[in-house]
């Protein structure tokens, strides 16, 4: 059975454009999710370090693809935060052309990793982003981060609201996450190893 040293990650490299995409036989999981949904938190998590993604105290302020190598094995794409009010439009157009360059390329990630809030009703920009990774082709899952921030009570019919505004199939993982306390690691590290 495959191993993933996770401890072992090194940052490769920022892509501002499509040409510094990295294009390579080694899988590729990315990595999507608005600005203030914990994204590099739960990359954090998975990779059991503080602050190797860094963790922005501004929101939106990741413009480019950054790339991490993990283990040799697999390569961790994270891709800008999207719906965060204060960028200029110029700034957002950027980043939507960046991404629509991103979903439109052959073999850019096998594996996407959407992080949502699991407090909250998913907003018209996350289903956006569901639909780019389900036109992609690719196998994707869903995060529901924030767990910790909810009630037992509160957990199943959230869960229920993502799925059905997303319009997510049953083929996709709905994985209540907490990058806080740690629950959602192991489903989303399984995922993740199918690629190997």
């Amino acid at each position: 059975m495959a191993t993933l040293n996770v401890n072992k990650a090194e940052f490769v490299k920022s892509a501002a454009a499509p040409a510094q995409f990295i294009r390579s036989s080694v899988p590729k999981v990315a990595f999507a999710g608005k600005s203030n949904v914990g994204k590099s938190s739960v990359i954090n998590r998975m990779l059991n370090r503080k602050n190797f993604a860094r963790v922005g105290a501004q929101p939106g302020k990741t413009v480019h693809v950054n790339y991490f190598l993990i283990d040799g094995k697999l390569y961790f794409a994270d891709l800008p935060g999207y719906g965060y009010a204060k960028v200029s439009q110029a700034e957002r157009d950027r980043w939507g052309k960046l991404m629509e360059d991103f979903f439109a390329g052959e073999g850019l990630f096998d594996l996407g990793v959407m992080i949502v809030d699991a407090r909250h009703k998913p907003t018209a920009d996350d289903g956006t982003m569901a639909e780019w990774f389900k036109s992609s082709g690719c196998r994707f899952a869903v995060v529901a981060n924030k767990l910790d921030k909810l009630k037992k009570s509160e957990i199943e019919p959230n869960l229920a609201l993502i799925r059905e505004t997303l319009a997510l199939p049953d083929s996709v993982p709905l994985i209540p996450f907490s990058a806080e306390k740690g629950q959602g690691r192991e489903a989303l590290l399984a995922e993740i190893m199918t690629l190997l």
